[in-house]
């Protein structure tokens, strides 16, 4: 649990004050302590991460669940209305940000996506339902992303549509004047 909590720690840049690390943190700790014996210890640690994720939820505005399964290098960019499904699954160095839901298409069909790595989810961004999310993929911001996106791809709009990404494409910020 702490090498895992170090590395959040790096990739949030070292900032104790992130919300993202904060959510990983309770993230982390409801992970860990499914392994606590014996079980009273394990229910009491039960009651404690529960607290703990609803205080992360009312104060950050993450909902990140101790079920979804995340890789190394997990970020949260900014905080605030990020909510994201159980049985969600994430690669190594995935990036979130704001606004961005990842869940159920159906209630009826209780599976969410499954992510490759290297992922970027620009704000505001909604995957949900039984699709895979290939690795070194971009998903543009407000995108609506209710398909598979094979690798190297880039998905924007609504509903998205499935670009291929150059390999040198890099996102390009103009200069402020």
């Amino acid at each position: 649990m702490f090498d895992n909590i170090k590395a959040d720690l790096r990739a949030h840049g070292g900032d104790w004050g992130a919300q993202g690390f904060w959510a990983l943190l309770v993230y982390r700790f409801g992970r860990w302590r499914y392994g606590v014996r014996p079980a009273l210890l394990r229910k009491l640690l039960s009651f404690v991460y529960k607290v703990l994720f609803k205080f992360v939820q009312i104060l950050t505005g993450i909902e990140l669940p101790c079920e979804v399964e995340i890789g190394k290098n997990f970020v949260i960019d900014h905080f605030g209305g990020i909510v994201i499904s159980g049985y969600a699954r994430f690669g190594d160095d995935c990036r979130i940000r704001n606004g961005v839901v990842v869940g159920l298409k159906n209630v009826s069909e209780p599976i969410a996506p499954v992510f490759g790595n290297n992922v970027d989810i620009g704000t505001g961004a909604k995957v949900l339902g039984n699709i895979r999310i290939g690795n070194n993929v971009v998903i543009g911001a407000n995108a609506v992303v209710l398909i598979d996106v094979p690798d190297d791809s880039v998905a924007v709009g609504v509903p998205a549509t499935v670009k291929a990404r150059k390999h040198n494409e890099q996102l390009q910020y103009p200069e402020s004047a």
